[in-house]
């Protein structure tokens, strides 16, 4: 195998892709979603911790023995997951934890986004049925919440049809993949268009009135945030705060969203972000950008999904094997 492996010829185009792709928080949220390309028996894919709206300006593409991440997810004795050691080249990147999930399938272009019309379908118990009319033209499949990785990679490959393009991810995200960027970007498009859904009317935020409950710590959230929308209906509020949805909220955020009762608590043990009825919400003083994305996020998201809607949150098990995730924990450390 190739030492310095040379790029291939698209890997620019896949770069200026990642990027307009990354700067829409629609599709991507702070480092989420990843990208690659296969040139033969190499992959290359974002690195772990890398944002894709950076692609223009620094490398976030690392190299990979497509060969040997392929044998590894069918050697119960492998560890697919611990994704360095199929890197290649001199690099300190670490290719991304779904190098796997991009690594099943047969196609040389593979997007994988977390887009919010996606997820304002995927989180819902009825997702099927409104999958199945939505995207009726596409040859598609919907794939169980599993954690992200290796585990992931296989559900998705035992669904996989001779001519599948469009993965949803059930808690997740979005797949699409095609034979050239060109044609993977436009079948986005089409995903995207067909999986769109209005999002219901903002209201009025008065960040004044959030500013007088400040406490030394606190701060309030940006006065276009989607993030207030929830502690302004109190249907929206409840099910933001039933669970999680999807796993980069428990990695930036925590588990659901946090309702203040009275006072604000103690900045340095408290959630992320608060919600305070009526009023809009209020997060750390200390919060990441990476936090703050996703929690307008999970405004976005459930702006577009109906109030009455059931929704399927993550379970104990599934927060806690996420939140105990070497992985995670390598990938949030780069955020922090």
């Amino acid at each position: 195998m190739t030492t310095n492996p040379t790029k291939p010829a698209d890997l620019h185009d896949l770069a200026i892709l990642s990027a307009r792709v990354g700067s829409d928080p629609l599709l991507i949220q702070a480092a989420g979603g990843n990208t690659s390309v296969k040139d033969g028996d190499i992959m290359w894919i974002k690195a772990s911790g890398t944002r894709l709206a950076e692609a223009l300006d620094r490398e976030i593409f690392v190299p990979v023995d497509l060969p040997a991440m392929q044998a590894a997810l069918d050697d119960p004795d492998a560890d697919a997951d611990r994704t360095e050691r199929f890197a290649l080249g001199d690099t300190s990147l670490r290719p991304s934890i779904e190098t796997s999930l991009h690594a099943v399938f047969t196609q040389r272009v593979v997007l994988h986004v977390h887009c919010v019309n996606t997820l304002a379908h995927v989180v819902r118990q009825d997702a099927g049925t409104l999958l199945d009319r939505r995207l009726a033209t596409f040859d598609w499949c919907l794939v169980p919440y599993t954690k992200p990785g290796a585990q992931l990679a296989e559900q998705v490959r035992t669904r996989l049809g001779p001519k599948t393009n469009v993965v949803l991810l059930v808690n997740h995200g979005l797949i699409v993949a095609g034979e050239t960027v060109a044609e993977t970007q436009e079948l986005l498009n089409r995903v995207v268009d067909a999986l769109r859904v209005m999002p219901a009317p903002s209201r009025a935020v008065y960040t004044g009135a959030l500013e007088t409950l400040l406490t030394p710590g606190w701060r309030v959230a940006e006065p276009g945030a989607a993030v207030h929308q929830l502690a302004l209906d109190p249907d929206r509020m409840r099910q933001a705060c039933g669970g999680s949805l999807y796993p980069d909220h428990v990695i930036f955020c925590g588990i659901g969203a946090t309702v203040a009762e009275a006072d604000l608590p103690d900045a340095p043990e408290a959630p992320v972000f608060v919600l305070v009825p009526g009023r809009g919400a209020v997060l750390r003083a200390d919060a990441s950008q990476g936090a703050e994305a996703l929690m307008n996020c999970l405004g976005n998201v459930l702006l577009r999904v109906p109030r009455e809607a059931t929704l399927n949150y993550l379970t104990l098990e599934q927060n806690a094997e996420l939140l105990d995730w070497d992985a995670e924990k390598y990938r949030s450390k780069l955020n922090a």
